[in-house]
């Protein structure tokens, strides 16, 4: 386990004993502290923070300490690199407690063993061999587990669950895995998923060519989401288990959308319509047909685009202008974004206390940050089975 002070002093030697290696993972694992490019009062702060007292903000993509990094084998040097940091789950939840986060996502990475870092984000670099995604899974959702075993998280399975964790005075953890990729060829594997506490999945990641469907970073390859995938999104709603379609491309997001009974929900991507194009960014129309379903779009703080804490409120604006406040979220990407403008959960408050002091209603605001992610994760395990 690492913590911030061992980050900062044991690290630097670290990135000294590594050399250029060190000199270039450095600002990966502990991202430079963004602008906020507002100021908020003395006034307005304690509003946000009272706020938040009584108002639950989750974030609805995260990665809290990087847990999925550990017990990973046959990494490439990159990340094989980035590993060597290790874990930093305390310092994130102490983050967490000071900022204010009622729950988070505790999310895995389901390909994170076939990957490299490589400009903005990851490509794969290998397929997986058989079987190991499905053990990888398991490890993670252990290491996941584990931190709930002793004392650090409160479980979320069920929404009341929320206000469990905030009386228990811990951050719930949402149970989480980026990449429907463990489940192999077998779909039957999603139920076993949703036993270990699993409640959303994101359908695809990074990995290029997977059985499931197309992804946004690389030339599609399957024409959409396969017959494995809709099997996939079916045994999702059965396992009443929400649906990300961060990472996909627009024809295998619509081809989801097309499966699933459930609302379907983007946890952290922007819209490609207002001047600043990415892969990892939406249409307007993929935005509205989420939006249809009843799910919602998670405002994502990379720094493409913009490079303040004020630019991503910009964001969440532009998000509810378009598909309207009630299917606005919070998906930070915490620990595992790209130059990050909300790299700590200490600064919580202030996009509280940035969205008020813009004038959006209290009961928007409750639902931008918390709410919207409770009803979807509400009618979701409330939907039938089949």
């Amino acid at each position: 386990m690492v913590s911030r002070r061992t980050l900062l002093i044991g690290g630097g030697a670290a990135v000294a004993a590594l050399g250029g290696f060190g000199a270039w993972a450095w600002p990966k694992l502990v991202p430079p502290e963004a602008p906020v490019g507002f100021d908020l009062t003395a006034d307005e702060l304690a509003r946000a923070r009272a706020f938040l007292e009584t108002h639950p903000a989750i974030d609805s993509h995260a990665h809290p300490g990087r847990t999925f990094v550990r017990g990973a084998t046959g990494l490439d040097w990159k990340l094989w690199l980035y590993q060597q940091f290790g874990t930093f789950e305390d310092r994130v939840v102490s983050d967490m407690v000071e900022g204010q986060i009622a729950a988070a996502s505790f999310s895995g990475v389901a390909d994170f063993p076939v990957l490299n870092l490589s400009g903005e984000g990851l490509v794969s670099t290998r397929a997986f061999a058989p079987g190991e995604a499905w053990t990888y899974y398991k490890a993670q959702m252990a290491n996941l587990k584990a931190l709930a075993e002793r004392g650090l998280v409160y479980t979320v399975l069920v929404p009341a669950d929320v206000d469990a964790a905030r009386a228990a005075k811990k951050p719930g953890a949402i149970f989480a895995v980026e990449g429907g990729d463990f489940v192999e060829d077998d779909p039957g594997r999603i139920a076993e998923a949703a036993a270990d506490g699993v409640r959303m999945i994101t359908l695809v990641h990074y990995l290029a060519g997977g059985l499931i469907g197309d992804i946004m970073t690389a030339p599609p390859v399957n024409g959409g989401l396969t017959g494995l995938g809709r099997e996939v999104v079916a045994e999702m709603n059965r396992a009443r288990i929400m649906l990300d379609l961060s990472h996909a491309t627009e024809k295998t997001a619509f081809d989801a959308l097309a499966v699933t009974k459930q609302p379907a929900v983007a946890t952290h991507t922007h819209l490609n319509s207002l001047g600043v194009g990415h892969p990892r960014f939406i249409s307007d129309e993929l935005a509205e047909a989420i939006a249809a379903t009843g799910g919602y779009i998670g405002a994502w703080p990379a720094g493409i685009g913009i490079k303040s804490l004020d630019g991503f409120i910009d964001r969440i604006g532009q998000l509810v202008d378009k598909v309207g406040v009630d299917h606005v979220a919070i998906g930070s990407d915490m620990d595992a974004n790209y130059k990050p403008v909300f790299e700590t959960y200490r600064k919580t408050p202030l996009i509280v206390g940035a969205l008020l002091k813009r004038g959006v209603a209290e009961a928007d605001v409750a639902k931008i940050i918390g709410g919207n992610f409770l009803r979807v994760f509400e009618q979701t395990l409330a939907a039938p089975s089949a």
